[in-house]
């Protein structure tokens, strides 16, 4: 780990994961800011919020065990898996292949097999099937085959591909509902499965490419499909490739990745 000149100074790098450059996919960002100790929470907000990332992702070590925390620009994230797949290709970068994250819900594991990194994250699962409410329907107005509760975004089940892909959402009808999120999906035409992510109660209402909601998504489809590997797109604007591998009551969730910057960051 490389150390600071002083403590108010923070080396950072920017990285784009789930990405896949044969079909155009850009994935989605997260600078990773490594610190020489932890900052407080308002501290990292601040920073997040002046970089203005889909999520700021905030690194430590203490003793054998490297620490994570994750920030939008407005608030704390409590998982973020693509923010996970930035530190991972940000410890790599340093020589560091193999590790564990810790962050106050768990234990993430990591490293890079093949030039890919993975993470291995705990499975989601569907906690009950939900009644489809007319305001689901007004939002998105798509085909609603099922909407499936979970304990982190709910599950839309659409009827194919298209459907996701063109779907328009009126988020000012989602925010009507206190449901933090949701992940519209179906089956894919050329993959598995594929997605959208809405998040209408936070600045950015669509995330790019989320590993959250494929902790989600592997379970749901590989008990539809029965199949324990997957290939997944998100199909947001900047879009994402994701390989997936059920394990038990875990899932490894793979992507290529690219380093877009580097740089120093003085806390105030």
């Amino acid at each position: 780990m490389e150390n600071s000149i002083d403590k108010n100074e923070m080396k950072f790098s920017s990285y784009a994961v789930f990405t896949d450059k044969v079909s155009g996919l850009s994935g989605n960002t997260s600078t990773v800011v490594v610190l020489d100790h932890p900052l407080s929470g308002r501290q990292m907000q601040d920073i997040a919020s002046d970089l203005w990332q889909p999520a700021t992702t905030f690194l430590w070590k203490e003793g054998n065990h490297w620490h994570v925390r994750w920030f939008a620009p407005d608030q704390e994230i409590g998982l973020c898996g693509h923010g996970s797949m930035a530190a991972v290709a940000c410890l790599h970068d340093k020589g560091i292949t193999d590790f564990d994250l810790h962050f106050n819900g768990g234990i993430i594991s990591g490293g890079v097999e093949n030039d890919r990194c993975y993470i291995t994250l705990e499975i989601i699962p569907v906690v009950e099937e939900l009644k489809i409410e007319d305001y689901l329907l007004k939002a998105l107005k798509i085909p609603i085959l099922g909407h499936y509760q979970t304990s982190n975004k709910n599950i839309i089940l659409t009827d194919n591909q298209e459907s996701v892909k063109s779907m328009r959402p009126n988020f000012e009808i989602l925010r009507s509902s206190p449901i933090f999120g949701y992940a519209v999906t179906a089956p894919g035409d050329h993959c598995d499965f594929v997605s959208r992510t809405l998040v209408p109660h936070v600045h950015q209402l669509e995330d790019p490419a989320t590993g959250s909601s494929h902790a989600a998504l592997a379970p749901f489809w590989a008990s539809r499909l029965h199949k324990t590997e997957m290939e997944a797109i998100q199909l947001s604007k900047r879009g994402g490739k994701f390989y997936l591998k059920m394990q038990g009551t875990t899932v490894r969730l793979s992507g290529d990745h690219d380093k877009l910057n580097a740089g120093t960051i003085y806390l105030r």
